[in-house]
């Protein structure tokens, strides 16, 4: 209740000083949050080897530097992934780059992989308590020479250290990154990555993360790439650069649109991919979740997990609670015993 109340205060702030005031006010509450609180049964699931409390994490953009990864799973989050990370510091993007849509439950952002680089998180993550499931989204710094080659770093520093990694090709606002969700170049990216993993004692789970704007001729291509690499899941998707009709004055800023407009087509994504994949490729829906009707349709569409963020800005932390909550409801309606036996049900 009081961080609710906090996140309408903080919601009075321009939109990244909100955001990097809560990162500090929640680094601050740690210590004091009592530890997350136990999830019904029905929602656990084991998946990619490892056993998460539910299926409801935090997608990666909010904890960039891995400052409150602990605090997060405290307030009941399954997972959560930091990051965007690449292997040197970077300012990114010139403000303002963060705008909320308030008119439409949504935000734009054009931050640009702003971030303190691998050293840096590398350090939190070996501090950190190991428990509950952290995983790490890593990108490529915008002035590299060689992108594939800052992947192959960054996951070499990082996946010792995580539980997961997600190669993230689908940000919108660094210039040419996501040609490499092209088919010669992600098979080149993922098999320099897939190498660096093999040199592991214990190899991590890795993803791709994917975006919404992209035609069936790219999902086909993808979906092939990804079945021949032999990583172990998809998160569709990254924000989008499509503009539906919205009411904000902010609308026509650049960057990637997330929020409640992007909840249909990216939920349709993830149904093609589903379709294209086989079941040992797991996918996490991401994309406009703010209720728990949400991420049951995205688990319904073939997501064994899901991811939110900028649900958390309109309607504070206690929305983690109330999807759970709602989770459990819709799995009683239709008559399903666990969360994994409604995966891809619809």
């Amino acid at each position: 209740m009081i961080l609710d109340m906090a996140a309408r205060g903080l919601r009075a702030l321009p939109a990244e000083a909100a955001h990097r005031a809560t990162v500090r006010l929640t680094a601050m509450a740690a210590p004091f949050l009592p530890g997350p609180p136990r999830d019904d049964a029905r929602l656990n699931l084991r998946v990619l080897g490892l056993d998460f409390p539910n299926p409801v994490g935090l997608a990666a953009g909010f904890d960039k530097d891995a400052e409150v990864s602990g605090a997060m799973r405290k307030l009941g989050f399954g997972f959560v992934e930091c990051g965007t990370v690449t292997p040197r510091p970077q300012k990114g993007n010139s403000r303002p780059r963060l705008f909320r849509l308030t008119e439409d439950g949504a935000v734009i952002n054009r931050m640009g992989f702003n971030n303190q680089g691998t050293a840096a998180v590398a350090g939190r993550l070996a501090a950190r308590e190991r428990t509950g499931i952290v995983g790490i989204n890593i990108g490529a710094n915008k002035d590299s020479e060689d992108r594939i080659a800052d992947y192959a770093a960054a996951f070499a520093r990082l996946a010792p250290l995580a539980d997961y990694v997600t190669v993230n090709v689908s940000s919108p606002n660094t210039p040419g990154l996501r040609g490499l969700q092209n088919r010669d170049e992600l098979t080149r990216l993922l098999a320099a990555v897939c190498d660096k993993r093999a040199m592991l004692a214990k190899p991590s789970p890795l993803l791709l993360k994917i975006a919404p704007d992209l035609d069936e001729h790219a999902l086909d291509e993808i979906a092939e790439t990804v079945t021949a690499s032999g990583i172990e899941g998809v998160i569709v998707s990254n924000t989008t650069i499509a503009r539906p009709v919205l009411k904000s004055s902010h609308a026509g800023e650049a960057g990637g649109l997330s929020g409640k407009p992007l909840f249909a087509p990216s939920t349709e994504k993830l149904r093609q991919m589903r379709a294209r994949l086989p079941k040992s490729v797991l996918l996490i829906g991401v994309g406009g979740i703010s209720s728990g009707a949400d991420a049951y349709e995205k688990i319904r569409a073939g997501a064994s997990l899901v991811q939110l963020y900028t649900g958390l800005v309109y309607e504070g932390p206690g929305l983690v609670a109330r999807i759970k909550r709602e989770l459990l409801a819709c799995l009683a309606r239709d008559g399903f015993a666990t969360i994994a036996d409604a995966v891809g049900a619809g």
